[in-house]
């Protein structure tokens, strides 16, 4: 049995705009209309899980996925940075900051480090091989970027070399645990529907 989990990233917000570590920024306008414009692009779901900040559920939302009532995992846990630029932080904090962007396992915000992050979503996508058919997660950046460690084997200091464009599309298509990635295609009315077996 292969199974297929697509992770959609969400649109474009004012804390994305700003590089502000999330603290429940709606999208803004041009998002939405964006993410809009994309429904009706996804190939059929037999599953569609949703992050449940309001980025997350307003993406879904305006994809078409307005019926989804189970969670995906849930992005990175930034403890006291949450809600602040990561400009702010590195001008009160520059140490910390480049520890955390050095070292998977540190979590100098009191939160979630990138390490437990990844094994959260490795666990996850374990689960996720037992499912049939195709997945569709609407999840934050992070949780793309920790799937695609786990998947491909990556060490976790490559975490932060993945980059995840808002409203992209990344597929995990695997076997008994293995998978394999295609990334971030974009998503809008000339993305088309199922491009494939890798989409």
């Amino acid at each position: 049995m292969t199974s297929r989990v697509m992770m959609i990233s969400p649109a474009i917000s004012a804390a994305l705009r700003e590089a502000r570590f999330d603290a429940g920024c709606p999208l803004d306008a041009t998002g939405a209309a964006r993410a809009r414009s994309a429904a009706g692009s996804l190939p059929a779901a037999q599953r569609v899980l949703v992050s449940s900040t309001p980025r997350c559920r307003e993406t879904a939302s305006a994809l078409g996925f307005d019926g989804a009532v189970e969670t995906a995992p849930a992005g990175l846990d930034v403890g006291g940075w949450r809600g602040r630029t990561l400009a702010d932080v590195s001008a009160d904090a520059p140490d910390a900051v480049a520890l955390w962007l050095a070292d998977p396992t540190a979590a100098p915000h009191g939160g979630e480090s990138v390490h437990q992050l990844c094994e959260r979503v490795a666990a996850w996508l374990d689960e996720a091989a037992g499912f049939s058919g195709r997945t569709v997660a609407v999840v934050e950046p992070e949780v793309v970027r920790a799937a695609a460690v786990r998947a491909l084997g990556a060490p976790e200091s490559a975490f932060w070399r993945i980059d995840v464009p808002p409203l992209t599309a990344t597929e995990f298509s695997g076997r008994a645990g293995r998978w394999n990635a295609t990334f971030g295609r974009p998503l809008g009315p000339a993305a088309g529907g199922d491009q494939g077996s890798t989409h």
